[in-house]
């Protein structure tokens, strides 16, 4: 499943800076800013 801009993104939940667990749900009623980089801090 591709993920589109201006589509709601699908739910998920990953560690914040400080390891605790933050879930998309955790912001529902407001505005988040999604951004992915997947090749950060790597040699490629």
């Amino acid at each position: 499943m591709a993920i589109q801009e201006g589509k709601a993104a699908p739910a998920f939940t990953l560690p914040d800076a400080d390891g605790k667990k933050v879930s998309l749900k955790d912001f529902k009623g407001r505005h988040v800013i999604l951004y992915f980089y997947p090749k950060d801090n790597t040699s490629g």
